[in-house]
């Protein structure tokens, strides 16, 4: 008994001692003084407000604890109490992830001297990285991605010397990689992408021999994938997608043997199939990057490969001794061919394979598999889109359809009556072909990369969506690569194609995800539609709805196919990291004849007596047709110009003339913007409070008339936020009228006028510049009609209230024929502004407009207007006065002088370049407009500028034809010898918002300082 109590004792007196002795160790053990005062000050900085530390030391237990955020975050402020023989505590750790801190990057953590970890991931911080950081000595690890920092990367961050882990994915960071990163030779993992950067990856990267990780993808990188990433022995994963870096692949970097996720995608030059030597590489991504040849047989005896995407390539070859494949295999868009349908890895596999898009050749007894996507897999016609469907024979072929993606049934309430989207919420899976009795689905991609089990390819909010159909946009089916919707019993002809869009995922009530970019192209009928399209900022916000209208699509083989395709670029981090690529709330087809929603049946035999009746009736409807025609011919013309312009069926509203007879007052004089060359422009106020600009066409030009309908065929299948937005438009009593979107600070003409305001600083003319240029880049290469605008000019590139620059008039636009110059006998533009061979010869290209571009670009740097003046016959137009003040050496005397010496001078030469390349008197030696837009974003070089005048525009003989400009419009016989061309000069300033802007207004040049 008394060893019993002895010993209970002695148990009792050990808990009691050690307790004692972590209670005083604890209690005099103390963070250091000035880093509990710095901590308040990174709170402040952070934009936390809860952060208490009135309660007592934070280090008491080692870490600080965040009561108000999640515990999975595993967010905390970790302390090291081993300084000073256990008596003082440091803060080594700071790790605050997804808690929505929207203050910038705090200075302050340079107090915090022990410091070794920062982590502020999935945040909304702003700024830049602060250079006081520089000073602290431990840092390891550096994690700040998925926020909505910027500026270039710093060339101290060399100083970080035991830095190993550096994370700014997903931020807006931008410029050059500076050489001073290759000094970070501890650097273990390096992830840059889905930033701004720009230009090629420095040699000086060879140093980071240590790397496991280096990921760079959705940037501007130009040049080829470097040769020294073969180097780097201990890389285990390379992410280029969209990185803008091209092919081939180097050999080395192929060879590296602890690879174990290779990604690269939609760039070109990697033409060869590269010899991978790692045994233990899981994920091998070679998608778009112009692979042709065969698949290596060894690829398929890889144990460790999960999954293999070798999709949008030029492989040739067959599969029929494939014995197996991974886990997911994605083939499509290939030119794979052989009978893969008795091949074990069709019978027998449990992966999932998409072979759509293929050669293949199928027997008549195939039929499809769950796991299996055979749509498009064939090359016999007769079997083309559904070869192991089943028969597919069409009992009626229809006008119409109607698609509530990722919805069930919903019908909508318009107009023209009632209309029923079809359900379509059906589960689909990585490599699906799911079809119903005239439409199906393909779709290609997996969302494994989020590491979570319960993905849907549907998606649905119980949020409300603005405008007049909510219940078609509560619900979206979305693809983390490739989506198509394919309609196959459809008659044949031209068909207007609406797409619905709405950002219901990134949602802009949470800042962890507001900053997500959903960026994916759209194909209609195979040709580029929507090119980096992003709902959210297409409808500036979430919860908006989108309606994109491709028109007169053509349907010859009774089937219309609609993709959606990630290519690589937006978010992969918001609100988690996974897959967020294109997403669609529902598709309408709408034939361009329709008068009916109803099906027309197919008809195998021929009713005599039906036509016979249908022909009795139609003599009859003609008889009385001319019976009439003589009472309704002075109404004819309304009429028809109506039928047409609804036969189109726009993607416009038609307002009634009552409407906009109230929004402007019965046309007030008080609203009149001011006089175009085709009539009025009033602003008016719809009934919803929607500020608006009505042009109100004159009706007695027959070619106003024809304008109009071209101008509204033209605008209402556009939507681009460097656009004019067209709103509707009203056929009524005789009246043509056109319902714009109301721009506030009216033309950049009357701007750069100083007539009104506000004033352009430098920033301000960049963006203008670079707007004009991406919305002339979408009309020559994004739309999917292609055109020429043929007048730009500062009159017709209005700017909204945020100084956001729209181009606008496409009443002269002409459609652009792929591969063919136009030669017109009819020259419409406006003198100064049109490119020599249009005026001389009449050969319109996509560069005639590249060329307006030129003089519109140096017109913004000058703030002059490219004019004659009078008195000096040395300075024909600004290119000349350019290209004289390059030759002296004084090229930035051409700069605005009220700008007074504010502006960037290295970007101020860069866009003389731009406007002094695009104005070349050669069309051939003009950059495409795509191109203008990465010489002005500093992406590409700009070509060497030539000094020599006689190069560019306007002197060798735009002159003469000046000089012959008397009254705004004037004829030019004997330009060829069998030609003979009417030129028409347009003086009236712009079409829109024609405010007392005169074209032909005189200015002076000032005379250089040399």
């Amino acid at each position: 008994m008394w060893i019993f109590f002895s010993t209970l004792f002695l148990f009792f007196f050990t808990i009691i001692t050690t307790f004692l002795a972590i209670l005083t160790a604890s209690t005099s053990q103390a963070l250091h003084p000035d880093e509990l005062n710095a901590l308040g000050e990174i709170a402040t900085t952070l934009g936390i407000k809860r952060l208490n530390l009135s309660d007592g030391d934070p280090c008491f237990s080692r870490t600080l604890n965040i009561g108000f955020v999640s515990d999975e975050m595993k967010n905390t402020i970790a302390c090291d109490c081993s300084f000073n023989n256990n008596m003082t505590c440091h803060i080594t750790e700071l790790i605050l992830m997804s808690i929505s801190l929207s203050g910038k990057l705090p200075p302050e953590l340079a107090k915090l001297q022990y410091l070794q970890n920062i982590t502020l991931v999935r945040n909304y911080l702003s700024g830049t990285i602060p250079v006081e950081w520089a000073s602290m000595p431990y840092i390891t690890s550096i994690k700040l991605s998925a926020n909505n920092l910027s500026g270039p990367l710093p060339t101290w961050l060399q100083n970080f010397k035991n830095l190993k882990i550096l994370g700014i994915e997903g931020n807006q960071f931008s410029g050059t990689i500076p050489d001073e990163l290759g000094n970070l030779t501890n650097l273990t993992k390096l992830h840059l992408a889905s930033n701004k950067f720009i230009g090629r990856l420095p040699v000086t990267l060879a140093r980071l021999v240590n790397l496991e990780e280096f990921w760079i993808s959705d940037n501007n990188f130009n040049g080829t994938i470097p040769g020294y990433i073969g180097t780097w022995s201990r890389l285990q994963k390379l992410f280029l997608h969209a990185s803008g870096l091209k092919g081939p692949l180097p050999e080395a970097v192929a060879r590296l043997e602890n690879l174990v996720d290779l990604r690269i995608s939609d760039t070109t030059g990697i033409n060869f199939f590269p010899n991978i030597s790692s045994k233990v590489i899981a994920t091998l991504i070679l998608r778009n990057v112009g692979l042709s040849g065969s698949v290596p047989s060894y690829i398929w005896n890889m144990s460790k490969l999960n999954r293999l995407d070798l999709s949008f390539n030029k492989l040739t070859g067959e599969l029929q001794e494939v014995q197996q494949a991974p886990p997911h295999t994605y083939l499509t868009n290939n030119m794979l061919s052989g009978n893969v349908e008795s091949a074990s890895v069709y019978l027998h596999s449990k992966s999932v394979i998409d072979l759509s898009y293929n050669n293949f050749s199928w027997s008549s007894s195939c039929r499809d598999k769950s796991n299996i996507n055979t749509y498009r897999s064939s090359y016999l016609q007769n079997s083309l889109l559904l070869p192991c469907a089943g028969p597919t024979n069409c009992s009626k072929y229809q006008r119409s359809l109607h698609i509530n993606c990722g919805g069930g049934n919903v019908q909508i309430k318009t107009s023209s009556g009632k209309i029923t989207y079809q359900a379509d919420n059906s589960t689909t899976g990585a490599a699906t072909n799911h079809h119903l009795e005239n439409w199906g689905i393909s779709n290609t991609g997996d969302f494994t990369d989020d590491t979570s089990h319960d993905d849907t390819y549907i998606i649905s909010t119980n949020l409300t969506p603005s405008g007049d159909y909510p219940d078609l946009y509560k619900t979206a089916r979305r693809s983390p690569l490739s989506l198509v919707y394919y309609a196959f019993c459809l008659e044949n002809g031209a068909y207007n194609v609406k797409l619905h869009f709405v950002e219901i995922q990134f949602l802009d009530e949470e800042l962890n995800s507001r900053l997500g970019r959903r960026i994916f192209d759209v194909y209609v009928q195979g040709e580029l539609f929507l090119r980096d399209f992003n709902i959210k900022e297409e409808a500036n916000g979430t919860l908006k709805p989108v309606v994109k209208v491709a028109k007169a699509v053509n349907v010859t083989d009774h089937t219309l196919e609609i993709r959606l395709y990630w290519a690589g670029k937006g978010t992969v981090l918001f609100p988690k990291r996974g897959n967020y690529g294109p997403l669609i709330s529902a598709i309408s087809l709408c034939h361009s004849k329709n008068t009916s929603p109803m099906p027309m049946e197919k008809t195998k035999y021929t009713y005599y007596p039906l036509i016979f009746g249908v022909t009795g009736a139609l003599v009859a409807i003609i008889l009385l047709a001319l019976g009439l025609y003589a009472q309704k011919r002075c109404r004819g013309d309304t009429n028809m110009r109506e039928r047409d312009l609804r036969a189109q069926c726009l993607q416009t509203v038609w307002f009634t003339w009552r409407q906009l007879q109230a929004a402007t007052n019965n046309f007030d004089q008080a609203n009149k913007l001011g006089e175009g060359g085709f009539g009025s422009v009033f602003k008016g106020e719809l009934t919803d409070g929607t500020i608006v600009a009505v042009k109100q066409l004159s009706s007695k030009s027959r070619q106003g008339n024809r304008e109009f309908v071209n101008e509204i065929g033209m605008i209402s299948g556009l939507n681009h936020p460097n656009l004019v937005k067209l709103y509707g438009c009203c056929v009524e009593k005789n009246q043509l009228l056109l319902v714009y979107e109301y721009m506030e600070n009216n033309s950049l003409a009357l701007v750069l006028s100083e007539k009104s305001s506000p004033k352009l600083d430098w920033a301000a003319r960049k963006k203008i510049s670079v707007g004009i240029a991406r919305g002339l880049e979408f009309l020559h290469e994004g739309s999917m009609i292609k055109m020429v605008h043929r007048d730009i000019k500062t009159t017709n590139v209005l700017l909204d209230g945020n100084l956001n620059a729209k181009i606008s008039d496409f009443g002269l636009a002409r459609l652009r024929e792929e591969e063919h110059t136009q030669i017109t006998t009819k020259i419409a533009g406006t003198m100064g502004y049109m490119a020599p061979e249009y005026v001389l010869w009449g050969q319109l290209t996509e560069k005639a407009d590249v060329y307006s571009f030129g003089v519109v670009a140096m017109e913004i740097v000058s703030g002059k207007s490219n004019t004659t003046p009078r008195g000096s016959a040395d300075h024909v137009s600004l290119i000349n006065w350019a290209l004289m003040l390059q030759q002296k050496g004084y090229i930035l005397e051409i700069v605005d002088p009220t700008l007074e010496g504010d502006f960037n001078s290295k970007e101020a030469v860069r866009m003389i370049n731009v406007a002094l390349v695009c104005t070349n008197s050669s069309p051939s030696l003009r950059p495409t407009m795509s191109e203008v837009v990465q010489m002005l974003e500093g992406v590409i070089e700009i070509a060497q500028v030539m000094a020599d005048p006689g190069l560019y525009g306007d002197d060798w003989s735009m002159s003469k034809l000046k000089d012959n400009d008397t009254h705004g419009s004037s004829s030019m016989s004997g330009v060829t010898d069998q030609t003979t061309m009417t030129m028409k000069f347009s003086v009236s300033g712009s079409d829109l918002y024609p405010e007392s802007v005169i074209s032909n207004s005189t200015v002076e040049f000032p005379s250089s300082s040399v």
